[in-house]
């Protein structure tokens, strides 16, 4: 049986690319999904050019077909949520049940921007001169570069071309290299809508080649990416030298702070979600969980026998709560973190083995690491997998400086019965979101997504706020 081979998509036409790539299923590695077109600097160029051309046809497009548009891509992705959300499984390896998820949220995602379309904000105002009336309107920015994760492979990309749509933008996207099936699913569904050739285009392939296509060209007005802080860093440097406008999510080691007053089943659930599901390999996940001292014995306790009755195996098999690792190399970044972690000192890890099932793929049981400083790599550093952390805290000031004590501030949360220190929490953990007896993971997609220090660059992502990066504001002045 020969492998599929999926194209680029630029200039409204599918391209092949200057090689192809395998697409390999986590949960059987015997598994090849497909062979997906690379492309070059080249050929990202011509698709910066492609979205150039086709500006000015979609920034003069109405608000009703900007709706038109947006919508019909929402609705078929609810369609196809199984059908996708089984692609989505298949090569990134959350189980099938987060994989539906995430096309569904993607799907809203969509449906929400269609409306926003229809209600770009703008004032109308008096002068202070008499005879003068002011206007102040949105506009787009332009052509805008997209880049995007591996371990939302919908979602993320949903969440950054339906408002640049929306709001009048041409886009350029590079999914991640170790799952383009989902977008190019995306863009298939894409490319027969009424968006004018050009308006979207799908661009695979290596960072060094596309994504520095993107910093470099002056054709590109705007870059949102989501990622690592080195990558992040080095596009921030890039672009705004050239006077580009940047966005950039880069990473977190969140704070689950489990305080003596909280409910201790709930705390242990809400760390388990946060921590494990989706294979740990959420930017929002609970990677440092602060436990003061009077809970910490039972909470460890407490979630060693939690852990133990997870189901890790293949992502589409019913009943598996952790899919695989997402490939070798990240499952091999894992173990070392463990190893440093032991030779830091930790006093034990729980779990965080390899483990063997009926498929060859890289699954690893969730590792809880006990008995840990503060200053250990273990909790400076994100792991990006199913490892969390546990520090000891005196009291709750303690736990709010442990918390705080870091270059990263993407999601922080709290379990507590308290309302004064919920309320304390909420107002001073230095995180850009903040849960109260809710896992980390976990946010809502018509509402700001951003965080502070090291973790964000740039507006936010999301719900109305989106409009910030996506549109440029100008003022008109009108004689009567």
């Amino acid at each position: 049986m020969n492998t599929p081979e999926y194209h680029l998509y630029i200039a409204g036409e599918w391209v092949p690319g200057v090689s192809a790539r395998p697409n390999v299923n986590p949960s059987d590695t015997s598994d090849v999904i497909g062979l997906y077109a690379q492309a070059d600097a080249e050929l990202a160029r011509r698709a910066i050019a492609a979205a150039a051309r086709a500006r000015p046809a979609w920034a003069a497009s109405t608000p009703q077909q900007r709706f038109d548009v947006l919508d019909a891509v929402g609705n078929e992705l609810l369609a196809r949520k199984e059908e996708i959300g089984r692609m989505l499984s298949r090569e990134e390896g959350k189980t099938l049940p987060e994989g539906m998820g995430e096309v569904a949220r993607a799907a809203m995602i969509f449906k929400f921007f269609a409306g926003e379309a229809l209600r770009t904000p703008g004032d109308l105002l008096p002068s202070v001169r008499p005879n003068v009336g002011v206007e102040v309107f949105r506009q787009p920015v332009g052509t805008v570069g997209l880049i995007t994760p591996w371990n939302f492979p919908i979602a993320i990309p949903a969440w950054k071309i339906a408002p640049a749509l929306a709001y009048g933008n041409t886009v350029v996207f590079k999914p991640a290299e170790l799952v383009p099936g989902s977008a190019w699913l995306l863009a298939e569904i894409l490319s027969r809508t009424a968006l004018p050739k050009g308006a979207f285009n799908l661009v695979m392939g290596a960072g060094s080649a596309v994504g520095q296509a993107f910093v470099d060209s002056p054709e590109v007005q705007a870059i949102s990416f989501t990622g690592s802080v080195a990558t992040g860093r080095r596009i921030i440097a890039g672009a705004t030298a050239r006077g580009a406008k940047v966005q950039c999510e880069m990473g977190g080691k969140n704070p689950l702070v489990v305080l003596d007053d909280a409910n201790l089943e709930q705390a242990v659930e809400t760390a388990v979600q946060g921590s494990y599901f989706s294979t740990g390999q959420r930017c929002t996940a609970s990677s440092k969980l602060i436990v003061a001292a009077g809970i910490h014995d039972r909470f460890v306790q407490a979630m060693r026998e939690r852990m133990a009755r997870l189901n890790v195996g293949h992502a589409l098999r019913a009943g598996v709560d952790i899919g695989p690792v997402v490939d070798e190399r990240q499952l091999a970044q894992n173990l070392s973190y463990l190893d440093i972690a032991r030779r830091e000192g930790a006093q034990a890890i729980i779990g965080g083995e390899t483990l063997e099932r009926d498929t060859v793929g890289y699954f690893q049981a969730p590792a809880l690491v006990t008995g840990t400083e503060p200053g250990m790599r273990i909790n400076r550093e994100e792991v990006f997998g199913p490892v969390a952390s546990v520090l000891r805290a005196r009291d709750y000031d303690e736990a709010l400086h442990l918390a705080n004590d870091t270059e990263f501030g993407l999601a922080s949360g709290i379990c507590t019965t308290s309302l004064k220190y919920a309320t304390h929490f909420r107002q001073h953990a230095q995180a850009g979101m903040v849960m109260v007896n809710l896992p980390t993971a976990g946010v809502d997609y018509h509402v700001p997504f951003g965080g502070t220090k090291a973790s964000s660059y740039g507006p936010r992502e999301q719900g109305r706020h989106a409009a910030e990066f996506y549109t440029t504001v100008k003022t008109a002045y009108i004689a009567s």
